[in-house]
């Protein structure tokens, strides 16, 4: 692997764009990460939705963007080096794609790199309640390898505001990827 560090960022058309923006902050903050990203066309929706941001910003924040569409793009390659991926939001479809490994479009594709190459995969499915196919789409992608983290926020430093929610799970997350933090007060 190269020394420097690289994270892929997936967002796709499940509410929560909130936690995507934050981690899509925090990880550019960090010095000598090269932040990569994918957007889904329902995230674009979706973000229009939830969001009074503008797109151009998100999208600036990354150091590439890769198009949804580009299916030969770098991230579809497991010989392009990278240090893990997340997928926040995760939708449910996203999720079944990732799980049956049907690599229809780049994000879905890089995700099942990501696995098969044994690197760090974080899907964050955001829906509830869960059904079965839920349950089960998130059990095949446990067992192929990836991390599965819904954003379930905890309480126990806490938090006086909705950032402050949103920044303890980001914490989580970066954690997964092997990355220090100062978001939140860890346990004891």
């Amino acid at each position: 692997m190269a020394t420097f560090r690289r994270i892929l960022i997936g967002i796709s058309g499940a509410s929560g764009m909130a936690y995507a923006m934050a981690l899509v902050r925090n990880l550019r903050a960090i010095p000598g990460l090269e932040l990569h990203g994918i957007i889904s066309d329902g995230a674009r929706q979706v973000f229009r939705h939830e969001t009074g941001a503008d797109m151009a910003d998100l999208e600036g924040s990354f150091h590439r963007l890769h198009d949804v569409a580009d299916i030969a793009a770098p991230p579809a390659s497991g010989s392009w080096e990278h240090h893990g991926m997340v997928v926040c939001p995760c939708s449910m479809a996203s999720l079944a794609a990732i799980a049956g490994g049907a690599g229809t479009n780049l994000l879905h594709r890089a995700a099942d790199v990501t696995l098969k190459e044994r690197r760090p995969l974080v899907l964050v499915p955001r829906e509830t309640p869960l059904n079965e196919i839920h349950l089960k789409n998130m059990l095949r992608a446990h067992r192929a390898g990836a991390m599965i983290m819904p954003p379930c926020p905890g309480f126990y430093h806490r938090p006086e505001t909705i950032d402050a929610l949103v920044a303890g799970f980001v914490g989580r997350m970066l954690e997964q990827l092997g990355l220090d933090h100062d978001l939140y007060a860890r346990w004891g």
